[in-house]
């Protein structure tokens, strides 16, 4: 028997065994591997050995897997936050573990920046930080703009680290050798604060920034509550 009479039933098979979880798990694998088209129906028939068509038996479109695969890597989030913490430590610990996945997945994260999944792991996240700046002594609209303060900005950043890791290699190098290149050779007249500042810039890393952030929205919630409980 040839090859080319085989394939086709073995495809069906394969394609007839898919569930929505495989599906996910299929997106996620080729996401971890910095993939920029885990969410091509070709690139997941590939992964999956089925034919690409059958993917739509499980889910509307490509924007439905991406919301639902979304989702999944917020539960991945969830579930790095240790029990028992105060509500800093909570905010920390989402912020990092944010990170940690955005980084593992970039293809996910960086589109979900600017996305929302209205799913159950977002509503726990959402759960988590307004239960975070309730405590820390806020409610009613304070308590709903700084969870957005909060989250919005946390995605910000990810969804930026993330995006990057999926520019080509020589992209990236122009970037990062920016700062110890053209930012070293403006005008000293027209720029004086990048100029005598020049080599702070250059030393600058990701991850001070991060954590700079973190802490001024700890910050700022603490300094809105104090000043909620003084009026």
């Amino acid at each position: 028997m040839s090859k080319s009479s085989v394939t086709p039933a073995r495809t069906k098979r394969v394609g007839a065994q898919l569930t929505p979880e495989a599906i996910i798990e299929a997106s996620l694998r080729i996401a971890a591997r910095g993939s920029a088209d885990a969410f091509t129906v070709r690139r997941l028939g590939e992964e999956l050995g089925a034919d690409p068509t059958a993917i739509y038996r499980h889910f509307r479109d490509k924007d439905e897997l991406l919301l639902s695969v979304a989702d999944r890597t917020l539960g991945e989030v969830l579930d790095s936050i240790p029990d028992g913490l105060d509500w800093k430590d909570r905010l920390r610990a989402l912020a990092a573990g944010s990170l940690a996945v955005a980084l593992k997945y970039p293809a996910v994260s960086s589109i979900m920046a600017s996305r929302t999944t209205r799913r159950t792991n977002e509503f726990r996240v959402v759960e988590l930080i307004l239960g975070a700046v309730t405590e820390a002594g806020l409610d009613g609209a304070e308590a709903a703009v700084h969870y957005r303060m909060v989250g919005d900005s946390l995605l910000a950043h990810v969804g930026q680290r993330a995006a990057y890791l999926l520019l080509d290699p020589e992209s990236r190098a122009g970037d990062e050798s920016s700062w110890n290149r053209e930012y070293r050779l403006v005008d000293a007249h027209g720029f004086p604060n990048i100029t005598r500042l020049a080599q702070q810039l250059a030393e600058v890393t990701d991850d001070q920034i991060f954590h700079a952030r973190v802490e001024a929205l700890i910050t700022a919630i603490e300094q809105r509550a104090a000043a909620v409980r003084e009026a």
